[in-house]
């Protein structure tokens, strides 16, 4: 314990004020060597860049609130923490509370969100040095029900946290809400086929059709990262992902600057999967690049062509895993289509505050219930998915 230090924690409504190396010591200390964090999303280039190109700040329904905890001089802690005026880009749905508040005579917005905007990705939300642990999460938590408290909002919700930020939110008094993603997992294949070896013959059979219909639709699939990055290959993306952004929902997140400042700061934690015909790109795949894992994000295309999807965003995640040596792909929310493609049921965790009592103890009895519905179909999801049983399979 260091009770002998005084703790101070300020709201910030920008990153420009905070020095990179600062954040970064609490957001991916396991990076101070120039080695990958284990995941970009809460590192300064990636928040900043969602600050700089406007995908977050004013008109965007995510206020930047960034909270950086002192002890003496030093920061400690920090977390990306946003006012928002709308539940859109969060993942973790809380839509018909917000509608029952407000039936109700309550104001549900504006609320607190503490966690990576448009980015459904499992990853620390108390950003702390090591051994600050427990105080900097402690002086987080406090701080930001101190803020919603103050300015009378309804709530505060930390989305896709850890299992022991989960664990450690509980028992500080948070409501604790699981939610279901699927993600592929590795032990150590030495490629593709290796991984289809474990699949049942229906399964395996079947990826492999869809393989062989999305490798045929007239050209060529190439994987970029890094330096084999270029602006021209985010002119095409972007055509992509407004296509896909405004059929999900209504308007693009990220905008076009988000992609120019990634090109500069991000190149190296992305991944670009593209499908190419006659050189031009025709359908896109962008992952994110963990020190183990790697991230589905965004998907689109401007032909439609049969399984491409499937073979741009899951079967070329897995090859890129297997090829990088990484344990895991996350393929983003929902989808139990990815089950079938070898992705299968994991939980994801939540916490969440809220002001009104009475209002609590309706949402806290809803999550019990939640959870052990939530635990049931993970239950029923896996003995259905694709991989082999010991029952004798049928012959190829």
């Amino acid at each position: 314990m260091r009770d002998d230090v005084q703790i101070e924690v300020t709201a910030l409504d920008g990153l420009r004020g905070v020095d990179p190396g600062v954040w970064d010591a609490c957001a991916c200390p396991e990076a101070a060597d120039g080695g990958a964090p284990f995941d970009p999303f809460t590192t300064y280039r990636f928040l900043s860049a969602l600050e700089e190109s406007g995908s977050v700040g004013p008109g965007s329904g995510w206020q930047p609130r960034y909270l950086l905890v002192r002890a003496g001089d030093e920061v400690v802690a920090v977390a990306p923490l946003y006012a928002k005026g709308h539940s859109q880009g969060e993942y973790i749905f809380d839509h018909n509370w917000a509608h029952a508040y407000e039936r109700a005579g309550g104001q549900y917005y504006p609320k607190l969100q503490l966690a990576v905007p448009f980015t459904p990705a499992t990853g620390r939300r108390f950003l702390t040095k090591p051994g600050w642990e427990g105080i900097g999460r402690s002086a987080l938590v406090q701080a930001a029900v101190q803020i919603a408290a103050e300015n009378q909002l309804s709530s505060v919700h930390i989305t896709f946290c850890t299992d022991e930020e989960a664990a450690a939110g509980a028992e500080m008094g948070l409501l604790h809400r699981v939610s279901q993603q699927f993600h592929w997992t590795n032990p150590g294949y030495a490629d593709f086929d290796g991984f289809l070896a474990g699949l049942s013959s229906r399964k395996r059979k079947n990826i492999r059709k869809e393989r062989e219909t999305a490798q045929s639709f007239g050209g060529e699939i190439v994987s970029l990262s890094g330096d084999q990055l270029q602006p021209e290959h985010w002119d095409a993306f972007w055509e992509f992902y407004q296509d896909t952004g405004a059929r999900k929902w209504g308007q693009p997140y990220l905008s076009r600057a988000f992609f120019d400042i990634a090109q500069e700061t991000l190149r190296d934690d992305m991944l670009l999967v593209l499908a190419m015909r006659d050189g031009v790109p025709v359908a896109g795949a962008l992952n994110f690049i963990g020190r183990d894992v790697l991230y589905g994000r965004y998907w689109g295309c401007v032909e439609h062509h049969a399984c491409l999807h499937f073979e741009l965003c899951y079967y070329q995640a897995i090859e890129a895993a297997i090829a990088r040596g990484l344990s895991r792909v996350e393929a983003g929310a929902q989808g139990q289509h990815k089950l079938a493609r070898g992705y299968m049921p994991v939980t994801t965790h939540s916490l969440h505050w809220v002001a009104d009592e009475g209002f609590r103890r309706a949402i806290e009895a809803y999550l019990d219930a939640e959870r052990a519905a939530v635990d049931d179909e993970i239950e029923v999801l896996t003995a259905y998915g694709p991989f082999k049983t010991a029952h004798v399979e049928e012959q190829e």
